[in-house]
């Protein structure tokens, strides 16, 4: 998701015209609806809706892992509160991938479906709703049922978030990308630092403490409130391109806005943190042609000709992609909700336990930007990975042996090893030479690689329970190293899908 800043190709503002009786029943089908008011010189927004657009990203952003990381920081009140087991609660923290792989793949049919920015608008609303009902609801059961519908809120709205940007931002990409990603982390970061100390301010109740984080989702909502009937084209698009013009933007336009919504979603979601190499090495095409290059046909209705069906399951390339996003989103996940639980256990306090795992969580705010630029002026990505799988080798040996004399050391280095995710999604967008390419891999690494997650921090659970410490599960943590790093330097080796299948 790239740091490409060049502006997308300029085009002349569209030409009064007569409608064209010829095609009149397809344009009468697709009439549009009534925009916003203030719309800019050309038919684009007025600059007032890209600034709400962008407070709404940034709203968004902010919400899309208190959920996760809030829960992590009062896992033991919660657990107490409810009456669970160690393995129970490992199935709580096996939740959110299991949410990501069920519910990501509907964001791409409710955006075609109601649009992008209504479905957005739902996903925030469904996240206040889950995170004000879970504390309350009084059974462990009902506990991970609102936790799934908050989860769902975040799903979709993660998919569709990369499409917004690319569809009201397209010659700023990197910019937003860069500000949403940033927004993203210091949620993150935030709700694991201050959760302990809200709780202690609100009369220590893990239910409080864990419910007011629905205030910063309903706030979310209001400015996607406005989107819901919008229908103001984005900059670069056409609402009525003149035949013989050769402008594909409108299609293309359109379907990053929708189909390719989120299925670009995953593509956009891919190069989001990605170098201006990996922008250019994959979603370029995507990218080029939302933007408004000319189509080669000259007409209004022409659509780039397909590209042939990749059998992207014949790629080792592809099967070492999803693996590697498995392998790190299991220790990300392993992390978020068990990482405070081994300080706590080792006469760590809560609230320094919360703040450890903000660090952990905020090196991924300068590391999401220097990885992916590195990574994208490398031809091989392998000895990246190696360098991060290293780092989270000597964080979880100093978190088995000595969790409270070096914490704040292990929480740097687990800090960097978890920045993995960043350079998944740049890789992602470099392994593959066509726009279709990075939407296909994507979709299967992604897909793939979250429902390899799930076992592990469930397995973490079960582990802790059955051995009464934290010995085995650290070895799992540290274990899993390995294989993240070979399917690493399998991923990252120089060249695509298409020269394997």
């Amino acid at each position: 998701m790239p740091y490409d800043e060049t502006p997308a190709p300029t085009q002349a503002p569209p030409q009064p015209k007569t409608p064209n009786r010829s095609s009149a029943g397809s344009s009468a089908a697709r009439l549009p609806a009534p925009r916003l008011p203030g719309p800019v010189d050309g038919g684009g927004p007025a600059p007032w809706l890209l600034r709400l657009i962008a407070v709404g990203l940034v709203l968004a952003a902010l919400n899309l892992r208190p959920a996760i990381t809030s829960l992590g920081a009062l896992l033991e009140e919660v657990r107490e509160g409810l009456h669970m087991s160690g393995s129970v609660a490992g199935v709580l923290t096996s939740v959110p991938p299991l949410c990501f792989a069920v519910f990501g793949v509907m964001a791409p049919r409710l955006a075609r479906r109601f649009g992008a920015g209504t479905v957005v608008c739902a996903g925030m609303a469904a996240i206040a709703a889950g995170l004000v009902i879970r504390p309350y609801i009084g059974s462990t059961a009902g506990f991970l049922a609102a936790s799934a519908l908050a989860l769902m809120g975040i799903a979709v709205s993660n998919i569709l978030m990369p499409v917004i940007v690319k569809r009201w931002f397209p010659d700023r990409v990197g910019t937003m990308t860069g500000l949403y990603s940033m927004a993203l982390a210091l949620g993150t970061a935030l709700a694991a630092a201050v959760t302990v100390p809200l709780t202690g301010a609100l009369g220590g109740n893990w239910r409080s403490g864990l419910a007011v984080w629905a205030v910063l989702a309903a706030l979310a909502v209001l400015p996607w409130i406005v989107l819901v009937r919008d229908r103001t084209p984005a900059p670069g698009q056409r609402e009525a391109p003149r035949p013989g013009r050769g402008s594909g933007s409108a299609s293309a336009s359109g379907t990053a806005s929708a189909s390719g919504g989120a299925s670009g979603s995953a593509s956009a979601l891919g190069t989001a943190s990605g170098s201006g190499s990996a922008q250019g090495s994959g979603p370029a095409s995507a990218s080029g042609t939302a933007s408004g290059s000319p189509s080669a046909s000259g007409s209004a209705d022409a659509r780039p000709a397909e590209a042939p069906a990749l059998r992207i399951t014949r790629s080792r390339t592809a099967w070492g992609l999803a693996c590697f996003f498995g392998l790190q989103a299991t220790a990300a996940y392993i992390t978020m909700g068990w990482m405070p639980q081994i300080f706590r256990d080792a006469g760590v306090p809560a609230g320094t336990a919360g703040v450890l795992l903000a660090v952990t969580m905020a090196m991924g705010v300068p590391l999401a930007f220097v990885i992916p630029r590195v990574a994208g002026r490398l031809r091989q990505q392998g000895p990246i990975v190696v360098v991060l799988g290293l780092c989270g080798l000597i964080g979880y040996t100093g978190l088995y042996l000595a969790p409270a004399a070096g914490a704040w050391a292990w929480a740097l280095l687990l800090g960097v090893a978890n920045c993995a995710f960043p350079l998944a999604l740049t890789m992602i967008g470099m392994r593959s030479r066509t726009g279709a390419g990075v939407v296909r891999l994507s979709a299967f690494a992604q897909s793939t690689g979250y429902l390899l997650s799930i076992p592990g921090p469930l397995l973490v659970g079960v582990l802790y329970q059955h051995s009464g410490g934290w010995g085995l599960p650290i070895a799992l943590m540290a274990g899993l190293m390995i294989p993240q790093m070979v399917a690493g330097v399998l991923a990252g080796r120089d060249r695509t899908i298409e020269d394997e299948c």
